[in-house]
């Protein structure tokens, strides 16, 4: 996609992997032995990894099976090395909703909620997660819910990432045309190039990467996101 200059009045960021740190693999290894699943925190780690991975891909057709019952029936199987049954996914969920794990800032996020803040740019969440009430909770616990005027969850809305719709909402309630807006996700399918075919500027967060991919644009940190505002509004590739 070619890049395209536009004023970004309002940058939108994904929240789990992108803006806190929830992957607490030893945490939910607890969880699923309550559920009768036998694993360990590392076979937990590498398996919401495969799946993930797997799962960050355009499907032919929307991906509506993929509950978070599915999904994480899918790791459990996988981090178990057994089939594990939609029962016991839903028991183990039913668990983690009740018994949240740790949820921590990134120390890169807050230092990039200030320059843009600082700037004057509007900023939101646009999630798949469980509801509103529990993104608010998880941003509110970590001190940055006032950076915030607009949050989006799918659990709340009942449309999920990377469907157009859910960006669209957001864009909506805050009253503002697509171009005028940048995403941020970790994940380069779900997030970044969802957010593109939805009509945002979309850039990937890959902590683990090089920086240097261009389809979707990536980068290594938050901190280069206000970097990437300044090269759209010049008509610049982001990243």
């Amino acid at each position: 996609m070619p890049a395209r200059s536009a004023r970004i009045r309002a940058v939108l960021f994904d929240l789990g992997g992108t803006l806190v740190d929830n992957y607490d693999f030893e945490h939910w290894a607890a969880l699923a032995r309550r559920c009768f699943v036998e694993t360990d925190g590392e076979s937990i780690a590498h398996a919401v990894a495969e799946v993930e991975r797997e799962t960050d891909v355009k499907q032919a057709q929307p991906r509506d099976e993929w509950t978070f019952p599915e999904f994480w029936r899918s790791i459990l199987t996988r981090a178990a090395g057994r089939d594990v049954d939609t029962e016991s996914a839903e028991r183990f969920l039913k668990l983690a909703r009740e018994r949240p794990g740790y949820t921590r800032l990134y120390s890169d996020a807050r230092r990039c909620l200030e320059v843009l803040a600082g700037q004057g740019r509007r900023l939101g969440v646009v999630s798949n997660s469980s509801s509103e009430a529990r993104v608010r909770a998880i941003l509110d616990a970590n001190g940055v819910l006032p950076f915030f005027e607009r949050i989006v969850s799918s659990g709340t809305e009942g449309v999920a990432k990377p469907d157009p719709e859910i960006f669209r909402r957001a864009l909506a309630r805050m009253e503002l045309p697509a171009e005028a807006a940048l995403y941020i996700g970790n994940l380069a399918y779900t997030d970044a190039q969802a957010a593109r075919e939805a009509g945002l500027h979309g850039v990937w967060l890959n902590r683990s990467g090089t920086g240097m991919g261009i389809d979707p644009p990536e980068i290594t940190s938050l901190l280069e996101v206000p970097l990437c505002v300044r090269r759209i509004e010049r008509g610049d590739a982001p990243a």
